[in-house]
């Protein structure tokens, strides 16, 4: 054993102090001011006060709807249950599309690639910062469960305008609580991350009923919901909020 680690010692060496230094990574952290929210003993929304910097976000939720994390999952990351934090397969296609169209159409990154981006505002889209995002969210799928993953991006993600976060949003739109939302509304909101600035409740609804009525089929084809959730989910309208 002696003799094979000295023979290896000039690759063993660096490749133990990369591996000490992605350790070292840190996990993501997000600083944003949140809203004072008071609230009843059920749950129910009395007063929210907006942030400094003008947005609703609400704190950090500390869990996420079934129907919520559903439509996210298949609209977002459908693999996101099993890879490490990148998919080699969703980042080939986009490859394959970007290169098709010309230009960028297809990012594929993972929620967790996507909660790096979140944590580290203001970063040019560029290929050098999708390697980092990919390296970040290796660490961050090392320190952090899948549950708190998606906590985290159902906490910071954009739902249009000044909304960011689920919990926010769902009062913002629906009035009511996430848990209480409907297959209809859930699949609204899991699709307005994908193009917060352009595609919200009030906005661009026929682009937004597109998007939401392609995941419900999605969520129909994958067995999540049965075809009676799904043309009743498709069947209601869009809130003008």
């Amino acid at each position: 054993m002696g003799s094979w680690l000295n023979r290896h010692k000039y690759w063993l060496i660096p490749l133990a102090v990369v591996f000490v230094a992605f350790l070292l990574l840190p996990v993501v952290h997000f600083e944003e001011d949140t809203n004072t929210v008071l609230e009843t003993r059920d749950g129910e929304l009395l007063s929210a006060r907006i942030t400094p910097d003008g947005q609703w976000r609400f704190p950090p939720c500390d869990s996420v709807p079934e129907r919520l994390g559903q439509c996210i999952r298949y609209f977002e990351d459908e693999y996101f249950p099993w890879h490490p934090g990148i998919n080699p397969v969703s980042l080939g296609k986009a490859l394959f599309r970007n290169i098709r169209a010309g230009e960028v159409v297809s990012g594929g990154s993972t929620i967790s690639m996507q909660v790096v981006r979140l944590s580290r505002k203001g970063k040019p889209r560029t290929i050098a910062q999708k390697v980092i995002e990919m390296v970040l969210a290796l660490r961050l799928e090392l320190g952090r469960s899948k549950e708190d993953i998606l906590e985290l991006y159902a906490s910071y993600a954009p739902f249009g305008g000044n909304v960011v976060g689920i919990d926010a949003a769902a009062w913002r739109y629906y009035g009511r609580p996430a848990h209480r939302l409907s297959w209809g509304e859930a699949a609204t909101l899991a699709v307005l991350p994908n193009a917060p600035a352009l595609i919200y409740p009030g906005r661009n609804q026929e682009e937004l009923r597109v998007k939401r009525d392609r995941l419900l089929l999605k969520l129909e084809e994958k067995g999540v919901i049965d075809a009676l959730d799904g043309e009743l989910a498709r069947s209601e309208p869009l809130t003008l909020r």
